[in-house]
C-alpha cells in the first residue's frame, strides 16, 4: 500500500511537535548560552561513545531521528530527545525521551532512559576509560535503535498495536575505551544489557573512528571552515547473550558519519548506516541537531537564590 504525502505529513506531525519543543527550549535559554563561550565540538558519533564529557554546568539539548528501512515490513522513524548535563568534570548525566512513527501504523511515545557516564581518569592517557550505566523503561515498540545487543533483528517487527503493551525495563552497562592520536579519535565500546524481568545478559559492541578535516584553527569564527567538519565511521552490532556469545545470527551495521560544528554552539550530524547481515535492517539513516547552553547550571541556580 502506497503512503500519500498527506498521510506521511499526518504521521510525522507528533514528531515535528517534539522537535519544535526542543527548539523552543533552546531559544528560551539562548541568552544564557550567549553569556559564555560555547564548547567547540559536540559528539560526532550516534552509537559509539568517546571519553569526552559534557562541560561542567553545561546543558546540551539534542534531537536525533533515525529513518529505518527494513527488508520486510513498514518503514519507521524512531527519535529521541536528549538532555545532557555536565554534573562535574568526571560525571555526565543524560535523560532521553523516545518516540516513533511507523508508516501505515501509528505514532507512539515509547518511554524514557536515564544514562550516567563516569570518567575515573581525568588526565589524558593513551587509552581513556569511561564507565556507563543506563536505566531504560520503554515498550517493545521502541525503534530508536540507539545500539544493538544480543540477537536484535530487523525481522522482529511486531505491529505497534501489539508491541506498545509490552514493557521493557533494562539496565545497560558499557565499558568505553577511547584514544586520541594526531587528531584522530578511536573509540571501542563493549555493551552488556539485562532485562530486569529475568532474561539473560545480552552483549553488543560499537567501534568508531573520526577526525576533523584539518587541525589548524582559523583566527576568527567561521561557518564553513574545514576544522568545523569531522568525518568518521561507526561499526556496531550484537554479540549474542550469556548462553550464546556469538556473531552468528546477529545484526551488524556500518555507518559513515559527518558532523558540522557551528560557531553558535549548534552541531549538525548525518549518518547513513547500512545493514551487513541478513538479520539487519536494510538501512538506518540517522540525523542529529544539538545545541549547547554553556554555564546553564550556575545561571539556573542563581535564578532561585
Amino acid at each position: 500500500m502506497q503512503l500519500s504525502c498527506n498521510n506521511v505529513s499526518h504521521a510525522l506531525a507528533p514528531l515535528r511537535r517534539i522537535a519544535l519543543r526542543v527548539v523552543f527550549l533552546a531559544c528560551a535559554f539562548l541568552p544564557c548560552g550567549l553569556a559564555a563561550p560555547a564548547r567547540a565540538q559536540g559528539r560526532a558519533y550516534f552509537v559509539a561513545y568517546d571519553h569526552h564529557m559534557e562541560e561542567p554546568g553545561a546543558l546540551e539539548l539534542s534531537f536525533n531521528p533515525a529513518l529505518g528501512v527494513p527488508k520486510d515490513g513498514n518503514k519507521f522513524l524512531g527519535a529521541w530527545m536528549e538532555f545532557e548535563y555536565g554534573a562535574t568534570g568526571w560525571w555526565t548525566s543524560e535523560f532521553y525521551l523516545d518516540g516513533q512513527t511507523t508508516w501505515n501504523e501509528s505514532t507512539l511515545f515509547t518511554g524514557y532512559r536515564w544514562e550516567n557516564r563516569f570518567r575515573p581518569l581525568l588526565r589524558e592517557h593513551w587509552i581513556n576509560p569511561v564507565l556507563y550505566l543506563e536505566y531504560e523503561d520503554v515498550n517493545e515498540a521502541d525503534k530508536t535503535i540507539k545500539d544493538v545487543v544480543g540477537f536484535d533483528s530487523g525481522r522482529d517487527l511486531e505491529p505497534n498495536d501489539e508491541a506498545r503493551h509490552e514493557r521493557e525495563r533494562e539496565i545497560e552497562l558499557k565499558l568505553i575505551l577511547s584514544s586520541n592520536f594526531k587528531g584522530w579519535n578511536l573509540s571501542e565500546n563493549f555493551i552488556a544489557a539485562k532485562n530486569l524481568a529475568g532474561e539473560a545478559w545480552e552483549f553488543g559492541y560499537a567501534v568508531a573512528v573520526a577526525r576533523p578535516l584539518t587541525l589548524a584553527a582559523s583566527a576568527e569564527d567561521c561557518t564553513l571552515c574545514a576544522e568545523n567538519f569531522r568525518l568518521g565511521l561507526e561499526l556496531y552490532g550484537g554479540l549474542g547473550d550469556w548462553h550464546h556469545f556469538t556473531l552468528s545470527e546477529t545484526s551488524h551495521y556500518l555507518a559513515p558519519v559527518v558532523a558540522w560544528d557551528l560557531p553558535s554552539g549548534v552541531t549538525l550530524r548525518f549518518s547513513p548506516g547500512f545493514g551487513l547481515t541478513s538479520e539487519s535492517h536494510r538501512a538506518l539513516i540517522r540525523f542529529g541537531v544539538s545545541y549547547e547552553i554553556a554555564g546553564f547550571g550556575p545561571r539556573l541556580a542563581r535564578m532561585f537564590r
